[in-house]
């Protein structure tokens, strides 16, 4: 999960483990962008966009608990910053799973899912902010361009057009702020123990919160509810095998590459929003996808290449 972005980790030269590696990654994405399309198929049968979130993050905690008991050593919980970055780290996905589904229910999977992805212009602004990154006029002019993007694509200009309300709208660009969180927090996180402890401290911390808000009676009822297959593919393919596959694949997929195989997510949700949930785009939301999807693949690449130029 940024799912451009992550701490970079070691690369070996095998080039059959290097293609294996971003297949994960491709596959992680796609499981990501099919998990919105099943979120908005449990919404459109009336279960509420939180107990969804907490269903996909409780199920995801099972799995990286298993990960974390298979592959215990290095965890560092015993380090108080691995907590507070991990858990800093768990209320950004927190924020992602719940806003993203909000925005679904709001508006549609395509726009939502496309949103989301703008989560590295976030991570830009929050670094020019904190100093940690400096801004150029080329960085400057990807933003607006991203910007533009959301415009054509939300059609704010007519709010409430093609069914994109300001919640679903705003719900969306709030998911890609709550990922540039998770970013930084597994940033900070990564240097004092394993991913896998990382994610664990990161899910239970997502448990945690959503518990307070969701509506309790209706999270009973799902694991009775005939739609339980539905909640049960949502949590394995969106959070449990989808992290593991994904963290796996990092370990020898070049950012820039893993940025280009993340577009995987926006499109597959897109597709599914408009083949199976019977969605629909006009032509200026469609150069408004393609303008953010493109943009923000090229600023990821683009900064993958400064920061290899910077460490050699």
């Amino acid at each position: 999960m940024e799912r451009h972005s992550l701490p970079p980790m070691r690369f070996i030269s095998s080039d059959k483990m290097v293609s294996h590696s971003t297949a994960f990654v491709a596959l992680a994405a796609l499981c990501w962008g099919l998990s919105g399309g099943i979120g908005g198929m449990l919404m459109a049968k009336g279960w509420d966009s939180l107990v969804v979130s907490f269903c996909r993050g409780a199920i995801g905690l099972l799995f990286v608990l298993v990960w974390l008991a298979l592959r215990p050593r290095g965890s560092g919980l015993a380090s108080r910053r691995l907590w507070f970055w991990s858990v800093i780290a768990g209320l950004g996905v927190a924020g992602n799973f719940a806003f993203y589904f909000v925005s679904i229910a709001a508006g549609s999977v395509a726009v939502a899912a496309t949103l989301m992805y703008c989560a590295p212009v976030f991570v830009y602004l929050v670094s020019f902010t904190l100093k940690l990154e400096r801004p150029t006029l080329l960085k400057w002019a990807a933003i607006a361009m991203v910007m533009f993007g959301i415009v054509l694509l939300t059609r704010i200009y007519e709010i409430g057009a093609g069914g994109i309300t300001p919640m679903g709208a705003g719900a969306g660009l709030l998911a890609g702020l709550s990922y540039a969180v998770f970013i930084f927090g597994f940033k900070y996180a990564a240097p004092h123990g394993s991913p896998q402890a990382i994610l664990v401290i990161a899910f239970a911390s997502l448990v945690t919160i959503l518990i307070w808000l969701v509506d309790v009676d209706q999270a009973v009822a799902v694991l009775s509810t005939p739609s339980w297959p539905l909640f049960a593919v949502l949590g394995v393919f969106g959070a449990g095998l989808s992290f593991i596959l994904y963290i796996v694949g990092l370990n020898h997929t070049a950012p820039a590459v893993a940025s280009i195989v993340a577009m995987v997510e926006p499109v597959t949700a897109s597709l599914f929003g408009v083949v199976v949930l019977d969605e629909s785009l006009v032509g200026l939301q469609i150069f408004g996808m393609g303008l953010i999807l493109v943009t923000v693949t090229a600023l990821s690449v683009y900064s993958s290449a400064q920061n290899k130029a910077l460490a050699e």
